[in-house]
């Protein structure tokens, strides 16, 4: 690689603030704020609106969408052309 074109990479804690959940990884991200971990060392921290913890796909509560009826009801009203 070369010198002095890549940003800087390293920890950073990314926090979900609807779930109350963080996780640490290592990041090009940075923050302003900084939060002390769980093993003591102080990182930067980055919120984040939604993450595997809040997710509806995640957790099970996404919605399923009725395309069949859709399509049952387009072809009631046009009628099934061909």
């Amino acid at each position: 690689m070369r010198n002095a074109i890549h940003p800087a990479y390293g920890p950073v804690v990314f926090r979900d603030r609807a779930a109350n959940h963080a996780f640490l990884t290592r990041s090009t991200m940075t923050g302003e704020k900084t939060i002390e971990w769980e093993d003591g060392s102080t990182y930067p921290v980055v919120d984040v609106e939604i993450s595997n913890v809040s997710h509806p796909f995640y957790t099970g509560t996404a919605r399923v969408l009725d395309t069949a009826g859709r399509v049952e009801r387009f072809e009631r009203r046009y009628g099934k052309q061909g």
